[in-house]
């Protein structure tokens, strides 16, 4: 897909005082703090606790789930990478539909469309002024159209918020390897797109970073490019090469527990996210790996840094082998229990789900890809359709009125439980009234306030003792775990570990739930 190491140039000590400089510079104080050399271990988390998201990074995390729309020249030249050489005159979609892209998201229950505006081989989609390789030199609407238009209309039409994707790297473009002079010729597609179709919610980075068409191998002026997009879409994240949201490690839609969101400076290392990507093109290139370190924040992993961030996790992968759209895929698309899996892999794991949906050569998203989706769709909805904790009694020590247990179960984003400070073992007990099955755990911490909980199980009362059906690590915006289905009428949460008093905002209890096209598995 995106990030190819083989001629990758950007050296780690380069990109940590520039991300450094520029968190200091551009970013609040709340989502990066200084540590000092000496800090001790409790200094530290005290210092961890402190950091929180931005209001930018709040609202990205809450979308939860969005797509990618990779369509471009290597559609029409069923390739997943080009050289930069294929003429602008074979992009020609016959029957583009905008607004069939983002009715297909929108239906499927993703909260945000992701254009590759240009990829690697430097064909744009939209008629900018810095180079002739675009829709402007193709047959379609006899080079009169533009897709980044008809995408950002369509979104807006219909609800949906946009974001944009443009590769650094441009096979095409002859000034790429004249660093300062390609540099400007970036940050001016950046204007474009980012000063004429709206409002994005992301402006999207990869680290591919090869020869352009002299040989030479770019230097990409990566601090001038976020403040250009913090001047002109200051609401926008910047990912996965940018300070407000990084990648999971892997393009398989796979996460991990732990899943820190506050992470040790060098945890985000651009070289790191490089050197761990896809080597090669492959049709296996989704297989889960280890691209990253299993783990990223935890206690130990704090001691000597400079500072703490907030850096949350996205995880991506694609509904077929490849990121663009090829007809000998049409049968391959991934199974409805595949797609589940990285849900809960994702979503369920303190990640948000970036998905790619590649539309064909007619400019249509395929029949076999939109099925899918709604089958996807309608699954999770029809679990989590029922909260069974609705209506139960819930019981637990408090940190006052403001933070009443009840409050897990309100709906409200805003309020949550917090455990009374002196309790060594917080625990939240619940009363069905009734015997209840359920194979599914969701709970959600205050992340407005830090992320908290290091050890959490779930137990049932079978006769007089408590029996555990599951435990993780980490929780942070949200975490689902899934257990064999189990019947009982009291359940009890236990916080083993944590860093500061839990703070819990929602937590409900489901058994999935097949809909009538689904096949039991």
């Amino acid at each position: 897909m995106h990030i190819d190491t083989m001629k990758f140039n950007v050296r780690s000590s380069v990109w940590m005082f520039g991300l450094l400089f520029f968190l200091t510079a551009h970013v609040t104080a709340q989502n990066y703090i200084s540590v000092s050399p000496t800090a001790t271990d409790a200094e530290l988390l005290k210092i961890a606790n402190t950091v929180r998201p931005t209001e930018r990074q709040m609202n990205w995390q809450e979308m939860e789930f969005y797509g990618f729309i990779h369509f471009g020249i290597n559609t029409f030249a069923d390739l997943e990478w080009s050289d930069g050489t294929i003429p602008a005159s074979k992009f020609y979609p016959t029957q583009l539909n905008a607004d069939q892209w983002v009715s297909t998201f929108k239906k499927a229950g993703l909260k945000g469309l992701i254009l590759t505006a240009k990829h690697h081989d430097g064909f744009c989609l939209w008629p900018t002024k810095t180079t002739d390789y675009s829709v402007v030199n193709s047959p379609w609407k006899n080079g009169k159209g533009d897709v980044v238009r008809e995408v950002s209309d369509a979104c807006r039409r219909q609800g949906l918020k946009m974001g944009i994707y443009l590769s650094p790297w441009d096979r095409n473009h002859p000034s790429y390897g004249n660093s300062e002079v390609y540099n400007q010729v970036f940050r001016e597609q950046l204007t474009e797109l980012l000063s004429n179709y709206g409002n994005m919610f992301t402006v999207w980075f990869d680290g591919a970073n090869g020869e352009g068409p002299n040989g030479k191998i770019q230097e990409y002026d990566f601090e001038s490019y976020y403040a250009l997009i913090r001047k002109l879409q200051p609401e926008a994240v910047i990912s996965i090469m940018g300070p407000d949201v990084r990648w999971v490690g892997n393009e398989a839609g796979k996460g991990r527990d732990p899943e820190w969101s506050v992470l040790p400076l060098n945890a985000a290392s651009r070289k790191a996210i490089a050197a761990n990507s896809q080597q090669q093109v492959t049709d296996n290139m989704f297989v889960p790996k280890d691209a990253t370190a299993s783990d990223l924040g935890s206690r130990e992993l704090l001691k000597g840094t400079t500072a703490l961030i907030w850096y949350p996790s996205e995880a991506d992968t694609s509904i077929r082998p490849g990121w663009f759209y090829h007809k000998n895929q049409d049968s391959r698309v991934k199974s409805l229990k595949t797609l589940e899996d990285i849900y809960y892999s994702s979503v369920g794991m303190n990640s948000t789900l970036l998905l790619n949906i590649p539309p064909d050569s007619r400019g249509l998203i395929h029949k076999n890809d939109s099925l899918r989706l709604m089958e996807f769709n309608k699954l999770i909805e029809k679990t989590f359709e029922k909260n069974l904790l609705v209506g139960s009694r819930i019981k637990a020590k408090s940190a006052g009125k403001r933070y009443r247990v009840i409050n897990i179960a309100d709906k409200n984003k805003l309020t949550c439980w917090k455990a009374k400070s002196n309790i060594i073992e917080p625990v939240i007990e619940i009363d069905f009234k009734n015997k209840q099955q359920f194979d599914r755990l969701l709970i959600q911490e205050n992340i407005r306030n830090g992320q908290r909980v290091e050890k959490f199980a779930l137990e049932i009362l079978v006769g007089k003792n408590w029996m555990k059906v599951a435990e993780a690590k980490t929780i942070g915006y949200k975490r689902i775990l899934r257990f064999p289905k189990v019947e009982a009428k009291k359940v009890r949460i236990r916080f083993v570990e944590f860093r500061a008093c839990p703070e819990i905002t929602e937590v409900g209890f489901y058994l999935k739930t097949y809909p009538d096209f689904a096949h039991k598995e």
